[in-house]
């Protein structure tokens, strides 16, 4: 965050009333605006900063960044700035590791800012956003041929306690691309309230593979104060606004924790004694979460695109959590982890019967990925489910009462998710290679099962072996 010179100098309060975890309540204020960015001096005569959360008739309340240990209602005293925070954006951001705040924690050179721009960002007015479409490439099967990101779009990973979406994250930002095209893309991996050892983790396996050269890591810990965890997702976004919108590139943005950002939201508003919702949650968690999730999209006439990829965890796997609840309305999709899956050993463990893309159709197919895609991903997803359903017959029924087809359904989910959906943590596959692999799962179906398929693309897949069909049954069964 940059200071700013105002034209006015506002005066300096020393009308602290109360100090309540990270607020600060002042009396006999004027002239204060509402998230006004202001300078807090300690007893000992250091500074943080804070921006106004209320703003009333001669009252002011005062949410203060670095927390309010040692802060006391005498000798505490309040610069009111005039302005609004901000952060410093510039094209060399790329390839460096900042706290939440924006501030380098790398070894690089000072930033030397190109703008300051308010953290809050710009609102996108809804006729000039243009619909999410192209498709950016992830790596990963499951997503790339199953539940495709696109341009534009805003698609969160609900995940459990204990599995393992830092390694999902890490791996998405290290391999997500836009293939084919000579465009200039970014990620920005903005980890809210996590632990030294993740970040840790983040850092460096970015910068072995290189991947951290056209990212941006932006670190808030776990013992970082809560209001940091309230600007870092903004920090982060105010960061991807500047590189879509004024230098034109493409930028996924993934979030990870949400959970994280909600408690503290949560723990604030407590402190202001706010009348709780939904588990102690406020009442405004649904406005506050779309003021994030709403700042991803494309905008006509300007080149540059945000893509967000939200990630959060479900306290229990309960995914009627007010968190994720929310955010399920807000986004087009959500991709759904497994504890199934992940005790199988099989990485990454998302689960693609309950995982949905809304905006999938407009990223796919002819000039997109590839012709045969929106059939390949159809067959697939109706014989993983057949398999499923049978799994689960056989649990209670056993393997004796079911028929030649059932069996090679039982088998096909067995082979969908050892081959398909499992794969390295460092194993990247192209969508073509995706596809091809889809087209090897489903070769273990003879052509009249294969029935969300046109048969002229049948024909031409065969053609071009990708449906190599060995009979294991009769024709009669």
């Amino acid at each position: 965050m940059t200071d700013r010179q105002t034209t006015t100098l506002k005066p300096t309060y020393q009308t602290v009333t109360t100090v309540s975890g990270p607020l600060l309540i002042l009396d006999k204020v004027g002239d204060v605006a509402y998230n006004e960015l202001v300078e807090v001096t300690a007893p000992d005569g250091t500074i943080r900063r804070g921006t106004v959360l209320e703003a009333m008739r001669g009252r002011a309340v005062v949410q203060v960044f670095e927390g309010t240990r040692g802060l006391d209602t005498k000798a505490t005293r309040v610069r009111l700035t005039g302005e609004t925070m901000r952060t410093s954006v510039t094209i060399d951001l790329l390839g460096r590791v900042l706290t939440g705040s924006g501030t380098p924690i790398d070894k690089g050179p000072p930033i030397v800012p190109d703008d300051e721009l308010d953290l809050n960002g710009a609102p996108m007015n809804p006729d000039a956003r243009q619909y999410p479409r192209e498709f950016i490439q992830t790596g990963l099967s499951v997503i790339d041929g199953l539940n495709t990101l696109v341009r534009g779009q805003k698609l969160p990973i609900f995940s459990g306690s204990g599995l393992p979406h830092d390694r999902v994250a890490a791996q998405i930002t290290r391999q997500a691309k836009i293939p084919g095209k000579e465009e200039q893309f970014a990620v920005i991996l903005c980890a809210i309230g996590i632990t030294a050892e993740t970040a840790q983790f983040y850092m460096k396996t970015l910068e072995e593979t290189g991947a951290l050269a056209t990212s941006v890591l932006v670190l808030n810990l776990a013992d970082d104060p809560p209001i940091e965890r309230i600007i870092t997702p903004r920090t982060a976004l105010t960061i991807a606004e500047y590189l879509a919108f004024e230098q034109g590139m493409h930028v996924l943005v993934i979030l990870t924790d949400m959970l994280n950002y909600a408690n503290a939201l949560r723990e604030i508003s407590a402190a202001r004694e706010e009348v709780p919702g939904r588990r102690g949650y406020p009442g405004y968690l649904y406005t506050d979460l779309s003021s994030i999730y709403e700042r991803a999209g494309r905008i006509i006439g300007r080149k540059g695109t945000i893509t967000q990829m939200p990630i959060l965890t479900m306290p229990g796997d309960d995914i009627t959590h007010p968190v994720a609840d929310l955010t399920g309305y807000i986004t087009e999709g959500q991709l759904i982890t497994s504890r199934s899956l992940h005790n199988k050993g099989i990485y990454p463990p998302i689960d693609p019967a309950p995982s949905l893309s809304r905006l999938m159709k407009e990223g796919i197919g002819e000039g997109h990925t590839r012709a045969d895609h929106n059939e390949v991903q159809a067959q697939l997803y109706y014989a993983a489910s057949e398999g499923s359903d049978l799994r689960d017959l056989v649990a209670v029924v056993g393997e004796g009462a079911l028929s030649d087809r059932d069996r090679v359904y039982l088998n096909f989910i067995e082979t969908f998710e050892a081959q398909f959906l499992n794969q390295g943590e460092f194993e990247e596959r192209t969508i073509e290679q995706t596809l091809d692999l889809g087209w090897e799962m489903l070769s273990t179906f003879p052509e009249r099962e294969l029935k969300r398929i046109d048969p002229e693309t049948i024909e031409k897949a065969k053609t071009q072996h990708q449906y190599r069909y060995s009979p294991h049954v009769s024709e009669g069964n």
